[in-house]
């Protein structure tokens, strides 16, 4: 595999062995070098390709988590809409009183009976939001719920409220169903 033109340049005379010797390891070394070269671009090829599946790979998990909890809060929505489903204590035509409670910071209202009242201020009763519109439960129930989603229920709680002892107006208690 020798090269023509440098044996015709040898023949003439125009160059010497050493010469010829020299160019053909230099044509070597730039070739290995070359090798070298391809081999570390194929190689960063490599790596971008590996980065990028990488990157991929956590987009993908993270859809993916978040397709779960969604999926998850969607179960729970719909168990917790049961519940409300077939706990809720039903309100006839006679509910007329308006009962107004605190929900997320904003004053609600439901219309109730006399002793539906009676027993929500007591403790007896809950009130869930189910579909935008809210509806009485036993306290158990709510109880439950509110383990699972405490936006959607309401507790009155039955706690008793200690009061300041420098307060004036202490002997003065408000009474729960004032109505204005």
């Amino acid at each position: 595999m020798s090269n023509p033109f440098q044996d015709q340049l040898l023949k003439a005379g125009v160059v010497t062995k050493q010469q010829v010797q020299k160019a053909k390891q230099d044509t070597s070394k730039k070739k290995k070098q070359q090798r070298a070269k391809k081999e570390t671009v194929v190689d960063e090829a490599k790596l971008k390709a590996q980065k990028a599946a990488e990157k991929k790979a956590e987009r993908d998990r993270e859809l993916n988590k978040r397709k779960e909890d969604h999926a998850r809060q969607k179960a729970i929505s719909a168990e917790i809409n049961q519940l409300i489903s077939n706990n809720k204590i039903e309100r006839g035509e006679d509910c007329e009183i308006v009962y107004n409670f605190e929900h997320q910071n904003k004053v609600k209202r439901i219309y109730v009976n006399e002793d539906q009242k009676k027993k929500v201020i007591a403790g007896q009763f809950g009130i869930a939001r189910i579909e935008g519109r809210y509806e009485l439960i036993p306290r158990s129930i709510a109880e439950k719920i509110q383990q699972r989603n405490e936006k959607r229920v309401v507790l009155i709680s039955d706690e008793v409220v200690e009061v300041d002892e420098n307060d004036p107006y202490a002997d003065y208690q408000i009474p729960d169903d004032l109505t204005w």
